[in-house]
């Protein structure tokens, strides 16, 4: 990847201001011609949002993407029209038991509304407020009580000196966990604050804050790659989708993958979920009293911090490194075989249009806000890298052929994938290959990247954080 190092966020509020302008109006159309009995918008065809039955987890961005771009504009309509959604159509992701999806769904509704209302954006309400931290405080548990324990026998590094781990567990079973839910996991933290816990029988009470850190270190050792074993495909930051466990006794098995080409090569918004999730789950720690810390995970917070540093940054570097292309876009996973046929595809921009393999732009506008809060966690100087190189994904995807600029394509970011092992992406007539559609998460997180550059680049406007 080249990275532009002369690039400052002040430099992309000219496309942010297009991309928002795009939004809202693509918003509002969205909502007056989506059919709820549907069910959720998830990819578009031919520039239209269709549903796919999988598991419900993009409803959040679609009403989190008014909320955001009212965020951006002030456009009040907009906010209006997320928080009206939000109330009508969003209860049943609070105490969804069947997916492992709370924060995407539920922080980008409620989380949002209530990070705006302390603020002081939206006018302060003490009821409004507490509806929707109790939204938060039961999706937090309920997305807690997915838990698979972990033995691990000698404490180490990379369990962050703890002597048991586990896991919120996908929604293939106790035995799997998916390095999306890396990201997800925030809820916990958000509900941990809020004073929350996870209540059992016999009045026994599961500490939010410590499934959350022990999620994130069992993810860190037994889902990531990290260059220090015999392992054939060992390379370090490398992510697997999934980690798989024998429920008989909780040990580890094997990495496997449900979207990715194979569970020893990287699929690239899979990495993406955890640069993004290491990242923000680092700047939220930071903000915990390491007694009050150790008092709920129960670890030091030395230690865990230590490990996240590691994962964070071990990811972030094999995307730069590895998986992007000369612009710093990425293919759909970095061991897809027609690879092979792009000849030496690093060295050059990213090509959407080709016969062989699709770009995800969705897991690049991930991993662009994953490495600037990486950046922003590390400091000006040990964090530059980071920063830039976010910096500059962000200034290709906020401008054509990634921008969807034609009022008539309901998304924002162009040549998006989602499933492709599943073959459930369109793939154009004529053509060989997917593109030129979009995707609810990578629209909302396109949106959320540009409301994270304009509180870096507006000193009056506070740090855009998920927990405040």
């Amino acid at each position: 990847m080249q990275i532009d190092t002369k690039l400052t966020p002040r430099d992309l509020l000219k496309p942010i201001a297009r991309l928002l302008e795009l939004a809202g109006d693509k918003a509002r159309r969205l909502d007056r011609s989506w059919d709820a009995a549907k069910g959720t918008p998830v990819f578009t065809v031919e520039g239209q949002y269709t549903t796919r039955g999988w598991t419900e987890w993009t409803q959040g961005f679609q009403y989190g993407w008014p909320i955001l771009v009212f965020d951006a504009t002030d456009e009040q309509d907009l906010l209006e029209l997320g928080r009206r959604r939000t109330v009508e159509r969003m209860a049943s992701h609070v105490t969804h038991m069947g997916v492992h999806d709370h924060g995407f769904n539920n922080l980008s509704t409620y989380g949002n509304l209530r990070r705006l209302m302390r603020e002081g954006r939206i006018a302060h309400n003490g009821w409004e407020l507490t509806f929707y931290e109790m939204a938060i405080k039961a999706s937090g548990a309920v997305q807690a009580d997915r838990w698979s324990g972990v033995p691990v026998g000698k404490p180490s590094a990379k369990s962050g000196n703890s002597a048991t781990l586990g896991y919120i567990y996908s929604f293939n079973g106790p035995h799997s966990l998916f390095v999306d839910t890396m990201r997800t996991i925030r809820i916990l933290g958000v509900a941990w604050q809020l004073g929350h816990k996870l209540m059992h029988e016999n009045d026994r009470a599961a500490d939010l804050l410590k499934r959350l850190v022990l999620h994130g270190l069992t993810t860190s050792q037994y889902v990531m790659f990290h260059g220090d074993s015999t392992h054939t495909y060992d390379v370090r930051g490398r992510t697997a989708h999934e980690a798989i466990f024998n429920r008989n006794d909780g040990q580890f098995r094997c990495r496997g993958t449900q979207q990715g080409y194979s569970p020893f090569s990287t699929w690239t918004r899979g990495l993406a979920w955890a640069m993004l999730g290491f990242a923000e789950e680092l700047e939220f720690l930071a903000t915990i009293d390491d007694e009050a810390f150790k008092a709920s995970a129960g670890l030091e917070k030395s230690d865990v911090i230590r490990t996240f540093e590691s994962a964070a940054k071990a990811t972030c570097d094999h995307y730069i490194n590895a998986c992007a292309a000369n612009d710093g876009i990425v293919y759909w996973d970095d061991g897809a075989p027609g690879l092979a046929r792009l000849g030496e595809w690093r060295t050059r921009a990213a090509e959407p249009i080709n016969d062989h393999e699709p770009v995800d732009s969705s897991a690049s506008v991930i991993a662009a806000q994953g490495l600037l809060r990486l950046g922003h966690y590390l400091g000006k100087s040990a964090g530059a890298a980071y920063t830039s190189a976010g910096l500059t994904i962000a200034q290709v995807l906020f401008s054509p052929p990634y921008l969807s600029e034609n009022p008539d394509h309901q998304g924002l970011i162009l040549h998006s994938v989602y499933h492709r092992p599943n073959g459930w992406d369109h793939v154009p007539t004529g053509r060989k290959i997917p593109c030129g559609e979009s995707s609810m998460w990578g629209d909302y997180h396109a949106l959320e990247l540009a409301v994270y550059f304009q509180r870096l680049s507006n000193e009056a406007k506070p740090y855009h954080v998920f927990y405040r």
